[in-house]
């Protein structure tokens, strides 16, 4: 029963966080959200800080479940899941008129001076997403350039997604976000091509 109740306040408070940001939501709304009540809420969250750092948390342990692997479902090829994961904010994009934003990437803005551990956790997600990307430009070997940087690169990819979030949410137009894609996309064709040329004497 006690974790149903953590479980909750969380999945109400994520849902808040993303649609009104960190600083506007309030106890009351995680309370009314969640149908807790104070005494359940700060038995688990001493503040509300406590309860974003367990938002974190969730987005940190929940990568694979929650986007990557509906993301992926029904594309093998390793190239091509980079580009199914960002169809999936795409679609999330089209589903909200553009008024999608990536919750990783919108509480990293709105919260300028994070504390020390919350920090860490954007960082951690960060990561976890760009880790994902660099195994799959691993699997995808031989078809890169060998000397790749494939940190970077996994990098670059999701400056093109936040960036590409951030720029159709501002002009409510999804062709930002297309044209970085698209972009992206020929970079990566570029490089498979560079790839299967014969090395120089």
């Amino acid at each position: 029963m006690s974790m149903d109740t953590r479980q909750r306040i969380l999945l109400a408070a994520m849902d808040l966080f993303w649609a009104k940001g960190f600083g506007s939501t309030s106890i009351s709304d995680i309370l009314s959200r969640s149908q807790a009540n104070s005494g359940s809420l700060y038995h688990f969250f001493p503040s509300k800080q406590d309860v974003l750092v367990g938002v974190l948390e969730m987005y940190r342990d929940g990568i694979y479940p929650m986007l990557l692997e509906p993301a992926w479902e029904g594309v093998d090829d390793p190239i091509e899941r980079i580009f199914a994961l960002l169809n999936h904010y795409r679609g999330s994009l089209l589903e909200t008129e553009c008024t999608y934003g990536c919750p990783i990437g919108s509480l990293a803005l709105e919260l300028h001076e994070p504390d020390p551990p919350v920090r860490a956790l954007l960082a951690a997600n960060f990561n976890a997403w760009t880790a994902a990307i660099r195994g799959l430009l691993e699997q995808a070997g031989e078809r890169l350039p060998a000397g790749t940087d494939l940190t970077g690169l996994s990098e670059f990819i999701l400056t093109t997604m936040e960036g590409g979030v951030m720029q159709a949410r501002t002009h409510l137009e999804i062709g930002y976000f297309d044209r970085g894609v698209a972009l992206l996309r020929q970079h990566l064709n570029l490089l498979m091509e560079s790839a299967k040329k014969p090395a120089a004497a």
